[in-house]
């Protein structure tokens, strides 16, 4: 004969560090009202809850308009080290959707989270710099950033954070520092950025060269780099065996030496020989941004005078598909055949 007998174990599927989630439309309403909880278990496992539902966007539209902002931007001041991860975690997943982003800008969701960039949590941490790195992407989110006055903060905390971070900063700031760099040169920027080109880590490499040519963009950028000996770097940067490294080095490079002494400077590091090896990489990026690096470097007569015997490859880039380097590469050819 059958005996009943209650399970010691909890039934399958069932998570008891996830709140339970309400029927349709009730769902993220009573979500909402629990993250105001003055219960610490209960906001905790609120939270956990929302992170899985706003990886669906209509629910992001939906948590947005309940007033769920509020309650996450009022949860990254909690005490508790989870509440906080948790909710800069369900921050970090609404900010891949657009909406999410947008109403981030109109919530000045920017400025709050900059509180906890000296989190003692490198989790956390690492959680609200994917949110910037996120909204950088968006002309406006850049635009955001940089009247938030993060820039020098952003700058600051470079060489001092765990690499994951550091990438995730350096992505921040590539975007922000197009629209204005001027923050970012007062802070000292490129000496940090310096330090980074010298990275063993590949990714900040790369990342690093890529900042630096949104950072040679204005007059005074290009003056800092060369002034703090980057020049150098960079074309030993030519050489690395990662094509985006190359790539940005030389793109780094093109914008550095716009200006006389940039031109001289590069010179001098012997940048035109690693350059001309690139015009034959397989990396149409990293062949585009050679050519037009030595361009620059054509304009100076020392320059034109060693770059006119390579007219023939040159002539190779001019007879390729893509169009951008048959331009390159006829820009290249004009000036260094140029005659006064």
């Amino acid at each position: 004969m059958a005996h009943a007998r209650i399970s010691m174990y909890l039934p399958p599927n069932i998570d008891p560090t996830k709140a339970d989630i309400a029927y349709g439309c009730w769902a993220l309403p009573n979500l909402n009202k629990e993250l105001q909880s003055e219960d610490l278990q209960t906001r905790q496992k609120a939270l956990m809850a929302l992170c899985d539902l706003m990886h669906d966007p209509e629910y992001v539209y939906q948590a947005i308009n309940i007033g769920c902002l509020e309650s996450l931007t009022a949860l990254l001041k909690d005490s508790d080290t989870l509440v906080r991860i948790k909710t800069t975690e369900a921050l970090h997943i609404m900010a891949t959707h657009n909406v999410g982003r947008t109403s981030f800008l109109e919530h000045d969701i920017i400025l709050a989270l900059s509180f906890l960039l000296n989190d003692p949590h490198s989790a956390c941490r690492q959680n609200l710099h994917q949110v910037y790195k996120q909204l950088s992407q968006l002309p406006s989110g850049a635009q955001g950033i940089l009247s938030s006055g993060l820039i020098p903060s952003l700058v600051w905390k470079l060489p001092r954070e765990e690499e994951d971070i550091q990438e995730l900063i350096l992505d921040t700031l590539a975007p922000c520092l197009q629209e204005d760099a001027t923050e970012a040169l007062s802070s000292r920027a490129v000496p940090f950025l310096k330090q980074k080109l010298l990275s063993t880590n590949t990714n900040i490499r790369r990342k690093a060269a890529r900042v630096l040519i949104a950072i040679s963009i204005p007059l005074e950028g290009k003056d800092q780099v060369r002034q703090e000996d980057v020049i150098p770097i960079l074309v030993d940067l030519l050489k690395d065996k990662d094509h985006e490294v190359q790539a940005n080095a030389a793109g780094a490079l093109m914008y550095a030496t716009v200006t006389t002494e940039g031109k001289y400077a590069a010179l001098d590091a012997d940048a035109i020989d690693p350059l001309l090896k690139l015009l034959s990489s397989s990396s149409t990026k990293v062949r585009l941004n050679a050519a037009k690096a030595l361009t620059m470097l054509a304009e100076a007569p020392e320059g034109r005078r060693r770059l006119q015997p390579q007219v023939p490859a040159f002539r190779i880039l001019e007879s390729e598909s893509n169009q951008t380097i048959q331009r390159a590469a006829q820009i290249a050819i004009k000036v260094i055949e140029w005659k006064p």
